[in-house]
């Protein structure tokens, strides 16, 4: 859920279950390459203090018309140099003025220096509504203020909230007042025990007059000062007063220990941003671990505007109840768990002559790199710290072949046997060699790769169930295969494989949107079979270049959600390499 849309649907998403960030403990293994190489990406020392921060916003400048501001916060680390460094950003919340956003911003506290931060308010244009807010490019939307502070002067407050006047980035707070910021601070100490809830009600009050209630839950803890931090939120469940809601996975960092009291709200979702509060009531985990095992509700409760609580017909039920352990990405990486890459590359017409510079496949004799050279270095320059051989299949596909037949899957280096090549330069090597060598033809296929990559993906699990596939495709064209596309990826869903396409150039790339199931709608079969998880991130690249992340930021972002989901589907759980190699002999 790491990714929050802005838009309206995106606002009846579910927001701040439990997501493995990078800054997950490991406490598995020494020195791992893969390990180090994980955090230093990130930024963060392999030992630290892990320090979520919450904000919320008060009286913010109204940049809309006929609505209110749609608002997104983005913390940045100040580095000694007075660059920004950006840590992270919020959800976008619809048409509020005084947002208190779900997701959380992690800091990496070190004692032993100053840490300034520093924050930006954005309004978020809505002809963005459909872009998530990682990629979203900040110089496009409508400033609201600004604020910094030093991490340490939140960390020393008593209730570890600091509260702070927006201004312009100049620094003046000007003849405007540009609203307030809050940030709240809490240490988390890392613990792999989550719960996993199903909830429903019955029988709630409907708030709408001419329609029936779109119920969302939204789940707060009580911190020692008195006040609430919202941890998460349902999806929206339209028109409904009896609404079940997918499961809900809550971490022990979440909700800190199970006899902490939670605050439970029921709302009807409005566009305009004024939700309307249903009920509410308060419960621990333990609590609703109770109402689980006696099958009984809970009534909610609303208070009046004289202070009388009115207890209410509806009811909140625990229909499931399971608390487990869930390990993280690292946990597996350092494990020996692999990722192995591969790469397949568009070799249609619609490319260009590649000896006219401009051509997408077209090779600078200065050596700048071209958009295809680019994905497959950024992407493989990282996947390659996950693969202890280094020995990448490379394929492209659409071209036509020394033999004169058109191939939507030949072997990159050119050889009729083997598909690997050596390292990423072993990629670079052979993708400039097949230039020279296949002639640009069509159409636009992606299934006979995807098959590809899915049997050597099948024929692993039967020997190594500690190795996951990445497949990389690049292409600059329309899809024309695309339900072989999506029968493909269907029956791939099931197989320890994730597929990362990059679309270059100016097509469209709209059916590669039907393709990253991003938005909650998993693809389906020509025989009406579902796909078991999201497997696609798609992205492309003209809209990423410019922005605040890079292109292998926007595509790697979702790799090791996917990677997980696959594990825990399975049951596969990492082991320490020694107990491994024990059980083994």
């Amino acid at each position: 859920m790491g990714n929050c849309y802005s838009d309206v649907e995106g606002g009846k998403q579910a927001v701040g279950g439990v997501q493995q960030s990078p800054t997950a403990t490991n406490n598995n293994a020494g020195h791992n390459d893969a390990v180090e190489f994980f955090y230093r990406s990130w930024g963060l020392p392999q030992h630290f203090t892990r320090v979520e921060l919450s904000l919320s916003a008060i009286n913010l400048r109204d940049r809309d018309i006929i609505s209110k501001s749609d608002p997104m916060a983005v913390v940045y680390a100040k580095n000694i140099d007075g660059k920004l460094e950006e840590l992270g950003r919020t959800e976008v919340i619809l048409n509020s003025l005084n947002p208190t956003w779900i997701e959380k911003v992690i800091v990496a506290f070190q004692f032993e220096i100053v840490q300034p931060l520093v924050f930006h308010v954005y309004d978020v244009d809505t002809k963005f509504h459909n872009i998530p807010v990682k990629t979203l490019k900040l110089k496009d939307q409508d400033f609201l203020g600004e604020a910094t502070c030093v991490l340490s002067e939140v960390l020393t407050k008593q209730n570890r909230s600091l509260t702070l006047n927006l201004c312009s980035k100049i620094g003046h707070v000007g003849l405007r007042n540009l609203g307030i910021l809050t940030i709240h601070a809490e240490e988390t100490v890392a613990s792999r025990r989550v719960v996993e809830m199903m909830l429903h009600c019955s029988y709630l009050d409907n708030k709408d007059i001419f329609s029936i209630s779109d119920p969302f839950l939204r789940i707060s803890r009580i911190v020692e000062s008195g006040g609430s931090i919202p941890i998460c939120k349902t999806e929206v469940v339209n028109n409904n007063l009896n609404p079940k809601w997918k499961p809900l996975c809550l971490s022990m960092q979440q909700f800190g220990s199970k006899d902490n009291p939670l605050i439970i709200e029921c709302f009807d979702f409005n566009s305009s941003g004024k939700h309307s509060l249903i009920g509410k009531l308060q419960k621990s985990v333990a609590d609703l671990e109770k109402l689980q095992e006696g099958r009984s509700g809970e009534n909610l409760t609303i208070t009046s505007h004289h202070g009388h609580k009115k207890v209410l017909k509806g009811e909140l039920f625990v229909d499931q109840f399971c608390e487990k352990e869930q390990y993280s990405f690292l946990d597996y990486v350092s494990c020996g768990f692999e990722l192995n890459f591969m790469v397949a590359v568009d070799f249609t017409a619609s490319n260009g002559n590649p000896q006219n510079p401009d051509s997408l496949h077209y090779i600078d004799p200065s050596g700048q790199l071209n958009s295809y050279q680019k994905a497959i270095m950024e992407v493989g320059e990282v996947i390659q710290f996950y693969d202890s051989d280094r020995r990448f299949p490379a394929w492209g596909f659409g071209g036509k072949t020394f033999d004169g037949t058109i191939s939507h899957c030949f072997n990159l280096n050119g050889s009729a046997g083997s598909f690997e090549v050596e390292g990423v330069e072993g990629i670079m090597s052979a993708y400039a060699s097949a230039l020279h060598n296949v002639t640009l033809a069509g159409p636009t296929l992606f299934g006979q790769v995807i098959k590809r990559a899915a049997q050597i993906a099948s024929q692993s699990i039967s020997y190594n169930n500690k190795k996951y596939f990445v497949l990389l495709i690049i292409t600059d064209g329309v899809l024309t295969d695309l339900q072989e596309t999506k029968d493909a990826l269907v029956k791939a869903s099931d197989l320890p494989l994730s597929i990362l396409i990059v679309g270059v150039g100016g097509a469209d790339f709209g059916q590669m949107e039907v393709l990253d199931a991003d938005k909650g709608q998993r693809l389906e079969s020509s025989t009406d079979r579902v796909a078991t998880r999201d497997i696609v991130q798609f992205v492309p690249m003209r809209d990423v270049h410019g922005g605040q992340i890079s292109v292998v930021q926007a595509l790697l972002e979702e790799l090791p959600g996917q990677f997980l989901t696959y594990m825990r589907c399975r049951d596969i759980k990492p082991r320490p390499l020694h107990e491994a190699q024990v059980s083994s002999t």
